[in-house]
């Protein structure tokens, strides 16, 4: 017999991990923003993502509502526990899209927009770092509610994720600029994907070597079988992947660069998840505990059920008409 929680864990992890491979691309274009050598760069890195960053935030949207609906308790401790990361975040992501609707319409105030667009992606990618970073070390719950203090969620290990995921979005924008673009714009973006990768790397490496001693529980499950195995295979695989990265880098590709830094991501993701797993809120709070009554997780699945599929087939859409690379003479303005 299977459990509706477990099932719409999958969903939410679904929802949350493509909002970062998706978002994470168009804020690490904003992240690289201020590198662009002169306004018909900035006009080609921004038109790359024009038609599609909008709707990659959809997946946050998903990811917050469907957590609020379905894992309300997890809703109610995560929320107290990180609300300053998050409101930031927020916030940021605001001034972020009017920056960018705005930015076109004036010429005065561009230099003005210019740095709220850059702004707005770097702190967004920072908060949202701090976010994993506080959620990874552990949340305290009492009587089933945050039990922990205002600043809980600052230590030296969040802001480290906070650096790290700021450094993965720039290496997932430049590889995207690297695909949506040519010549001289593209050239910059390589060599700068270079050291960002090398970087991605190095934090991955450290992330990974501080998080089982976090908590108790992640040792265990890290470092005796069948967890040990994982340990020798994930380690492996991202191998792999940064060797994608570099030969494709190296080798002047345009698309394995973009795609080798999407898997580091998703193993990355992957080994969170084996971290948490059955916790939706480490260390105590699982995802059977924090959800809602089974009626109201079927309810809420029928409509999700149909509603994701049009999402997908909307973004591949999205993805597809505007494929290929950018016309630095058109664009959003």
């Amino acid at each position: 017999m299977f459990e509706l929680s477990f099932i719409w864990a999958g969903i939410i992890a679904f929802a949350v991990l493509t909002y970062v491979i998706l978002d994470g691309f168009d804020l690490g274009v904003g992240i690289l923003f201020p590198l662009a050598e002169g306004e018909r760069e900035k006009a080609t890195m921004m038109n790359s993502i024009a038609p599609i960053w909008d709707g990659n935030e959809t997946w946050l949207v998903l990811g917050g509502g469907g957590l609020f609906a379905v894992f309300p308790l997890a809703y109610a401790v995560i929320m107290p526990a990180l609300y300053m990361p998050i409101i930031l975040m927020l916030l940021a992501l605001i001034f972020r899209g009017v920056a960018f609707e705005y930015r076109w319409r004036t010429e005065r105030w561009k230099p003005v927009w210019d740095v709220a667009f850059f702004g707005g992606s770097l702190v967004a990618a920072f908060m949202q770092g701090i976010a994993l970073g506080a959620l990874v070390q552990g949340i305290e719950v009492a009587d089933r509610a945050y039990a922990g203090g205002w600043w809980d969620w600052l230590s030296v290990f969040s802001i480290l994720t906070g650096f790290a995921v700021v450094v993965g979005y720039a290496l997932l924008g430049a590889t995207w600029i690297i695909l949506k673009t040519e010549g001289a714009l593209q050239r910059q973006m390589q060599r700068y994907a270079w050291w960002l990768g090398a970087g991605t790397l190095g934090f991955i490496g450290v992330v990974s070597i501080l998080t089982p001693f976090q908590n108790p529980e992640y040792f265990t499950r890290w470092f005796n079988l069948p967890g040990s195995v994982l340990s020798v295979a994930m380690p492996v695989a991202v191998a792999a992947a940064a060797r994608a990265l570099f030969t494709g880098l190296n080798a002047g590709k345009d698309g394995q660069p973009f795609l080798a830094a999407l898997t580091l991501f998703v193993l990355c993701f992957i080994g969170i998840g084996i971290s948490f797993y059955p916790n939706i809120v480490p260390p105590s709070l699982t995802i059977a505990e924090a959800a809602a009554p089974d009626e109201s997780l079927w309810f809420a699945l029928v409509g999700t059920l149909v509603l994701v599929p049009m999402i997908l087939a909307y973004t591949a859409y999205a993805y597809w008409v505007f494929r290929g690379k950018i016309d630095p003479a058109e664009g959003y303005h």
